[in-house]
Order: structure tokens, then C-alpha cells, then sequence
């Protein structure tokens, strides 16, 4: 068996079984376009199973769409279930659903803040928790958890989502370490700001917003390396680091230089509209299964 640099054992893209939560849009969709053009074949699931479908369709036959709820252990057990027995073993899970609500802190309300970290934070835990064994067992795999260069740096106006992305950051990590000697690969990405309907409505310089495609291109590349962490595009990464680095007078006049609170202002912006009822929806939806 052949291994990569890292020395975990390879999993060759022609034919291998990918796993992608919050399939049916954005990074998600992106990312399985791009493991169906290397040959994968590709297990899609979402909130949304209706639109799920369409795009499974879209995408081609080698690309199934089932429901899941990520905050629900149960839901997302019923996933892997299927798409194991549909398409075979999960060699690559991508842990992509996600939600990022704006506004300020002390105006959030509790059913939106768990909502978040339900979401981006459980749906990353149950997600390793199910597949990790069966990949354990078999002495081979690849997670792939999408963060966010949020969990590496602060933004006002974000503090619940920076607060979850940390997490994920951290989780990643701690996982990573304890199944090292396994032949099982846990990694990160963290994009900027992606142009997707989670930044619909904030304003951000061209240069530092990213494509979704660009995302996909880190997983597939993640799976390739096995490196632990990816900031997209790097140079951000870079500069958030150095940022963090920096007094934190000099590093209050580099964020208000780059306007790093401009986020506090998107939900006034028609653009984002939509998506705020969507996550309002899903967060009632998880009070009333409380």
C-alpha cells in the first residue's frame, strides 16, 4: 500500500466513496463536483433533500442525495448508513454544513447561537464519531472538516460563529494526534470569505474573498497532502497570523484599516434577507425537537 508524505496510507480518488454534508449548495456542491471529475463516488446530504436531489442530478450518476440533520446523531447515522450501503465504505468524510449568523453579541438570541453551535460544532463531532470506527478498523481514511479563518482570528459581529470555528479548529487538531498511528487523516480548511449565500450581503475586498471552487480544490488537494490545516488563500492566513502576533493597539489600527467590523452592517442588506429566514427557520426547528 502505497503512502504519501505524511505516511498515511493513499486512497486513490478514482472510485473512492466521499461523504459531503450541506451538499446541495455552495462549498458543498463545489466540492463534489470536483471529487466527480477525479472519479470519486459521491454521497451528498443536506438539510434541504429536495434541493439535494436536483443537484445530485445535475451533477451526474455517480452522485447520490440523502437527508440530514447534522445536529442529530441519529440523522446523521441514517446518512452514513445509506450512502454505505448504496456506495460502499466512507474512505472521505467533508464535515461542510455550517451556518454563520451576523449581529452583535448581546442581541443574538439563544435559539440562534445554538443553532450555531449545533451545527458547525456537533455536526463536525457526530460526523468523526460515526465514520472514525469503521475507518479505524479498515486502517485508512480522510476528514475533512471545514473551519474558517474565523477560528483563528476575531471579528466583531461574529462572536458565536469565531466562537464555534475555534472549535472546529481545535477539534480537528486534538482528533488528528489521536488517530495518527491509525492510517487515519484528519485536516482543516479555512477559507476567507467565500462567495456563497452564508456571505451574502457583507462586504468584502475582492481580494480576500474566495470562490467555492477554490475551497474544493483545497479538499481535494487535503486528501492528496493530508496536511493538517489550509487557509484559503493563504496569504490571509498568513496575515491573520501576524495580526494575532502583533500589541493589541497595533493590531487594532491593521483591523480598522482592512474594516474587519464591516460585518456588523450585512444584515441590513436585502441580499442576505433570504438567508437569515432560512437559518431563523432552522433554529425554530431545532427548539421545537428540544
Amino acid at each position: 500500500m502505497t503512502r504519501n508524505s505524511h505516511g498515511y496510507p493513499g486512497i486513490a480518488l478514482r472510485g473512492a466513496v466521499v461523504a459531503i454534508t450541506g451538499g446541495a449548495r455552495g462549498i458543498g456542491r463545489a466540492t463534489a463536483q470536483a471529487f466527480v471529475r477525479e472519479g470519486a463516488r459521491v454521497a451528498i446530504a443536506d438539510l434541504d433533500h429536495a434541493l439535494a436531489t436536483a443537484t445530485a442530478r445535475e451533477l451526474g450518476a455517480s452522485v447520490r442525495a440523502y437527508a440530514v440533520d447534522v445536529t442529530r446523531a441519529d440523522s446523521f447515522a441514517a446518512f452514513l448508513e445509506a450512502a454505505e450501503r448504496d456506495l460502499g465504505p466512507i474512505d472521505v468524510l467533508v464535515n461542510n454544513a455550517g451556518v454563520m449568523p451576523i449581529g452583535r453579541f448581546v442581541e443574538e438570541s439563544e435559539k440562534i447561537s445554538a443553532t450555531t453551535l449545533n451545527v458547525n460544532v456537533w455536526g463536525p463531532i457526530h460526523g468523526m464519531r460515526l465514520v472514525l470506527p469503521g475507518m479505524i478498523a479498515r486502517g485508512r481514511g480522510h476528514i475533512v472538516n471545514i473551519a474558517s479563518l474565523a477560528g483563528k482570528t476575531h471579528l466583531p459581529g461574529l462572536a458565536v460563529y469565531c466562537a464555534s470555528k475555534f472549535a472546529v479548529v481545535g477539534l480537528s487538531a486534538s482528533v488528528r494526534a489521536e488517530v495518527a498511528d491509525s492510517g487515519v487523516s484528519v485536516s482543516a480548511v479555512l477559507p476567507s470569505m467565500v462567495k456563497t449565500e452564508l456571505s451574502a450581503g457583507i462586504p468584502v475586498p475582492g481580494s480576500a474573498a474566495v470562490e467555492p471552487e477554490d475551497i474544493a480544490d483545497a479538499v481535494i488537494d487535503s486528501l492528496r497532502t493530508r496536511r493538517a490545516e489550509t487557509a484559503v488563500p493563504r496569504w490571509v492566513g498568513a496575515a491573520a497570523a501576524m495580526t494575532n502576533l502583533l500589541p493589541e493597539t497595533m493590531a487594532k489600527l491593521a483591523r480598522k484599516a482592512v474594516g474587519d467590523d464591516r460585518g456588523l452592517v450585512a444584515n441590513d442588506s436585502p441580499a442576505r434577507a433570504d438567508y437569515l429566514r432560512r437559518v431563523d427557520q432552522q433554529a425554530a426547528s431545532q427548539k421545537q425537537r428540544r
